[in-house]
Formats: C-alpha cells, sequence, structure tokens
C-alpha cells in the first residue's frame, strides 16, 4: 500500500512575474526570490506526506542548467515545456486533469484564474485536500471561491523568503503585531 501523497505545482514563471511586476517593480534579484526548498518542506509538515514537487517551465533556448540543478538538488522535477502559446499553463492544466484520476492532495503555487476549472475538479473530490500557494492579494478571485481550498500565502504562511518584501496588506487584528511597524 502506498501511502498517500501531495502533488506540489509550480507555476514559476508566474510567482516570478507576480513578485517582480506587482510587489518589486523590477525584475527580482536572486536572494529576494522565494527559498523552493522551503515551500517543498512547509506543505510536507503542514500535511504530514510525502510531496512530489512539479517545477513547471518553458523552455525557449537553452535549459537553465544552475537553476534546474538547483531544483533537482532540492526534491523538485523540473518539468520542462516547448511550444507555442502559454506551455506552463497548458502543461500545468493537463496535470491537474490527470490528478482527477489518482488519489492525493493538490498544492497549486500560482495566481491564475486559467487553472479554476482543474482546481475546481480536484476540489470536489471531497477525499481530496487542495491547496492554493502564492501572494494572498494578487491569487485570482475565482480560484479563492473554490469551496474547501485552502490558502496559503509564501511570505507569511510559508515563510520563503529571507527578507520581507515591500507589501502592502490587510491584517487580522489577531495576528496584528505592533512591533512589525515600530
Amino acid at each position: 500500500m502506498t501511502a498517500r501523497q501531495t502533488y506540489l505545482l509550480v507555476d514559476g514563471e508566474n510567482i516570478d512575474a507576480t513578485l517582480g511586476t506587482s510587489i518589486l517593480q523590477r525584475r527580482p534579484h536572486p536572494e529576494e526570490r522565494p527559498r523552493w526548498n522551503r515551500v517543498r518542506e512547509f506543505i510536507e509538515d503542514e500535511w504530514e506526506q510525502p510531496v512530489t514537487a512539479l517545477f513547471f517551465l518553458a523552455i525557449d533556448g537553452e535549459i537553465p542548467l544552475a537553476f534546474v540543478q538547483a531544483l533537482l538538488a532540492m526534491g523538485y522535477q523540473p518539468v520542462m515545456l516547448r511550444g507555442t502559446g502559454k506551455v506552463v499553463d497548458i502543461g500545468i492544466q493537463r496535470t491537474a486533469e490527470a490528478l482527477t484520476e489518482r488519489d492525493g492532495d493538490v498544492v497549486l503555487a500560482s495566481h491564475d484564474v486559467d487553472f479554476l476549472p482543474q482546481m475546481t475538479a480536484l476540489a470536489e473530490d471531497e477525499d481530496r485536500r487542495v491547496a492554493l500557494m502564492g501572494f494572498n492579494e494578487f491569487i485570482a478571485g475565482g480560484l479563492r471561491e473554490i469551496p474547501g481550498v485552502e490558502v496559503w500565502d509564501m511570505e507569511h504562511d510559508v515563510q520563503a523568503f529571507d527578507a520581507p518584501l515591500p507589501r502592502m496588506r490587510v491584517i487580522d487584528i489577531e495576528d496584528f503585531d505592533p512591533f512589525e511597524f515600530l
């Protein structure tokens, strides 16, 4: 009997673009990008089961060997796709559709509403846990409205960054720490 597991589907381009365009308003420096090992470890700890981590990449030219090797060292499987159109979105959509036929929980690291049909179908299985991971304020409203889906903020819940990001956010009064502002 195989132990239950989690499938992590990472839309790296979406996370990076949101970080750069919407938060930093410039291309992120390497030290400002998520620590992807913390992301996988957070999910393993949160749901207490192994994680199959798939990191989807669009490849137009040369393979970014240093990045791919780093992903492999952190326990990720790079899924390198080439073609016309939004190949990363297509790859994640097809993978999510295939997961409807498998047992296992699913985490999507993206803000993109293009995954709404697939994530809705996954969440309809009452025995499956489904979560979204990204920057809360940028996760598409349609994704947030899927019944039963958990939402994890990469900075505040996952603690995937080495330094605080310059984000505006609404804070629940129960979580308010005035020392963060002093």
